[in-house]
């Protein structure tokens, strides 16, 4: 039985002008912010909030979210970069071996999450209307709903990939198994993704094809599971009293979101040349266990000292 089983070689985005190309990824996070802005301004049309309150919170968002991704990555995974390619970090182009724009690349959802904590503390010592658990039970169900798409944008782009797999959902991510030049010197085509379709049109090449491991599609597996913890924050945000317990939202979309990524991460390759593996769980892991640990105190031991209107 195949139910998945395919040869995963996509147009990444479009070629605008030179080495600027519009990348599917980024195509991505635009459509998990708009999404994000539309929730926040149900929530706070609900909850009659002034809307002048909801684009500023956008705008930290945003900020947080890609600053706090970015350096997540950095730290966690790629620290060479700090100096080896420093601009690199702050700038969607590559200076080592040959200025490219590259996009903003290397986005570690640990990083994000600690950066929109970040954020929404700002936020709430400038915009001083409701508490910042308040802000934090909400802006979870916006994070939420957007992780289904970044990890959709992770597919598109055959990153995060998973282990090799014999079984009905593998995948051969093609453009991960040959970099660009790679697949340029092997196929003698100059054209980078002419040389990736022939590796998958042309029988002449085959070799090269049969070489590619089915691999399973974690960043699939993450996107599915996401949709059920917006679905289930949602459901207790809309048909029960739990918003009004502060802290209850914050709590469960850190254990759902967080326990997820746990899971899926015993089908994940490592990520980045320096990643720890201590007692059998890798990076991903032993980072996402502390936030499942607030989570957990956050839904059943923490109590507001006062409530703030």
């Amino acid at each position: 039985m195949q139910l998945l089983k395919l040869d995963w070689n996509p147009i990444t985005g479009i070629d605008i002008v030179g080495n600027f190309k519009l990348h599917f990824y980024s195509l991505m996070w635009v459509i998990a912010f708009i999404l994000g802005w539309y929730i926040m301004k149900r929530i706070f049309t609900k909850e009659k909030i002034s809307l002048d309150y909801l684009d500023p919170l956008f705008i930290y968002t945003v900020l947080a979210t890609m600053l706090g991704a970015r350096l997540g990555h950095v730290l966690f995974y790629q620290s060479e970069l700090i100096s080896e390619d420093f601009f690199s970090i702050f700038l969607p182009f590559r200076f080592k071996g040959g200025f490219e724009f590259t996009g903003f690349q290397g986005l570690a959802s640990h990083g994000a999450a600690i950066g929109i904590i970040i954020g929404m503390y700002l936020y709430r010592k400038k915009y001083n209307y409701k508490s910042l658990l308040w802000i934090l039970d909400r802006i979870v169900l916006a994070v939420a709903s957007g992780a289904v798409f970044i990890r959709i944008g992770n597919f598109i782009n055959s990153e995060i990939i998973g282990k090799i797999t014999d079984s009905a959902f593998g995948v051969r991510f093609i453009q991960d198994q040959y970099y660009k030049s790679e697949i340029v010197q092997r196929t003698g085509i100059k054209d980078v993704q002419k040389a990736y379709n022939a590796v998958t049109d042309n029988p002449q090449f085959q070799n090269l094809l049969d070489a590619v491991p089915y691999r399973h599609p974690a960043q699939l597996y993450e996107s599915f599971s996401y949709i059920f913890v917006f679905l289930i924050l949602w459901y207790f945000y809309s048909k029960t009293t739990k918003k009004d317990q502060t802290g209850f939202l914050f709590g469960l979309f850190l254990i759902l979101l967080w326990t997820v990524r746990f899971f899926v991460e015993f089908v994940k390759e490592p990520q980045g040349d320096e990643y720890i593996n201590w007692f059998g769980l890798n990076t991903g892991q032993w980072l996402s266990i502390p936030f499942i640990l607030i989570g957990l105190y956050f839904m059943f031991v923490y109590k507001p000292k006062s409530t703030l209107k």
